[in-house]
């Protein structure tokens, strides 16, 4: 519900795969992906809770501060990242705010697969710069050219709402007709009805408060 407002570790301890993650920064090139893209934020992540593993962050960056749990190594563009850790430093680091909007439905086990075979496929692509993100946005509002089916076949770059979409697609998760570079970060905020599949919903947005860091809690940075 608006207002609602979470500890980040209560946050992490109920959030499900395909949650989502939103953030708002300050830096000229935050301001410049929102003013690109028309929306309230400027960066997208997806939650992948998967049994007993801690909760994990599949998301596309530009940094690579934090090891990508898939391939382990560091690495920019498409990235698995221990989702606590993700937070922090997209909050501490980058000085974000920061959501998480919720899935009203259960996730299947078959849902998942198609998450996790979406990220062994995805994980590493580069993420575009920020003149080629604006042209990817825009190529997604002209009249297709390809089938449904070939969208992301020839996919070189991918920035983070499109990894999104990609994935939460592969989950049938959204309706049929629009490619991932349609969508930006603000297609998952709640101002924008998103028009998921199967009647399924995110909750509103949740704001996560982020706890003081002491030294030797801060993540690493290796960028």
């Amino acid at each position: 519900m608006p207002g609602t407002q979470l500890d980040l570790d209560d946050a992490v301890n109920a959030t499900r795969t395909g949650d989502v993650w939103l953030f708002r920064g300050h830096t000229a090139t935050d301001r410049a992906i929102r003013v690109t893209t028309n929306s309230p934020v400027n960066h997208v992540g997806m939650s992948v809770v998967i049994e007993d593993l801690p909760a994990l962050m599949w998301h596309a960056e530009l940094g690579r501060s934090l090891p990508d749990l898939w391939s382990g190594t560091h690495q920019r563009g498409a990235q698995l990242h221990d989702l606590r850790r993700a937070v922090v430093l997209w909050n501490t680091k980058y000085h974000q705010q920061v959501w998480l909007r919720q899935l009203d439905s259960p996730i299947t086990p078959a849902m998942e697969d198609a998450a996790l075979r979406t990220i062994a496929r995805l994980g590493g692509t580069p993420f575009p710069s920020t003149a080629r993100l604006a042209f990817r946005w825009l190529s997604g509002r002209l009249p297709r050219r390809k089938k449904p089916d070939q969208d992301d076949i020839d996919l070189e770059t991918a920035y983070c709402a499109e990894i999104v979409a990609i994935t939460y697609d592969a989950m049938g998760l959204l309706p049929r007709g629009r490619r991932p570079n349609w969508y930006d970060a603000g297609r998952f905020w709640s101002g924008d009805h998103l028009g998921l599949a199967e009647g399924t919903e995110l909750g509103g947005e949740i704001a996560v408060r982020i706890p003081p860091q002491t030294p030797h809690q801060r993540s690493p940075t290796n960028a």
